[in-house]
């Protein structure tokens, strides 16, 4: 079995894990909770292994790079870093119901990399600029703050769910009672968004200084570089608010949500809109 066909397996593992802890929200078993955890780690070890093979399949082929380097195996690395960032925040915070809000991100992450038509999924020689010794330390250090990012709008989201539904009324709803107290959800958004931040600037540091050695110049304005820092600057002023101003609750959510578009947008939409000196991901 190689690692296409495990990746593939993958995506039909967190299509389940999705159900289970939809369900779990609706029924509230805690055996439902239990299972679908166990699920997604199931779920995340498979993709585990899957990327360690396709890592090795590369050096078997001659070309030996880290399973990092075109749009569909970054899109497989989004999905596994989402999954490791919500099992860490369920054993930190001890509450499951989140996973019916994260892990779809993962699944459908991995629906697009599975089935999409439109990226290359072989095993390919690195382009030149791609040769180098940043190359993991950016994608992932990039990869881990869009993957908080992501949690943080499925947080946002939730957020949004139960304050849509009981505002400040008591809340009768025997769903949306399951979920996390609004001042709970609003510190884990916060969190988890600060997570991101830090790792998406040590994405842009580590990016500047791979780029000159690539092209000669830490900046470039290149469309990528832009919107990275279009992107940062948004949850640099949304992180700085949050602290002079005191912005929180539904403001908050909805920035968090509105942040991971710019996110998606900088990882996905400047690939195919906007060529620059990033485009090889798109290949």
């Amino acid at each position: 079995m190689d690692s296409s066909q495990l990746l593939n397996i993958t995506t039909f593992i967190y299509l389940f894990s999705t159900f289970l802890y939809v369900a779990f929200f609706i029924f509230g078993s805690t055996g439902l909770g239990k299972t679908a955890t166990i699920v997604t780690a199931t779920g995340w070890s498979v993709q585990t292994w899957a990327m360690l093979l396709r890592w090795k399949e590369s050096y078997d082929m001659g070309i030996g790079h880290a399973p990092l380097t075109n749009m569909y195996e970054s899109v497989i690395f989004f999905a596994w870093t989402i999954v490791i960032l919500y099992l860490l925040i369920e054993w930190k915070f001890k509450t499951r119901i989140i996973g019916s809000f994260a892990i779809p991100f993962a699944f459908l992450a991995m629906v697009y990399a599975s089935f999409a038509g439109d990226i290359n999924k072989t095993i390919s020689p690195l382009v030149p600029a791609l040769q180098s010794n940043w190359l993991i330390a950016h994608v992932v250090t990039c990869f881990v703050g869009y993957a908080a990012f992501a949690v943080s709008a499925a947080l946002g989201i939730m957020y949004l769910v139960k304050e849509l539904r009981t505002g400040n009324a008591p809340d009768n709803n025997p769903i949306v009672s399951r979920l996390p107290d609004l001042k709970i959800i609003d510190e884990i958004t916060h969190k988890t968004m600060v997570f991101g931040f830090i790792w998406l600037s040590a994405g842009i540091i580590s990016g500047a200084i791979w780029a000159n050695s690539a092209w000669g110049t830490y900046w470039s304005w290149d469309p990528k570089e832009s919107w990275s820092l279009i992107t940062w600057f948004f949850y640099a002023i949304t992180l700085h608010a949050k602290y002079t101003r005191g912005w929180r609750g539904t403001l908050i959510a909805v920035l968090a949500i509105a942040g991971f578009f710019s996110v998606i947008f900088t990882y996905y939409g400047v690939n195919y809109l906007l060529p620059g000196l990033h485009s090889y991901g798109s290949s």
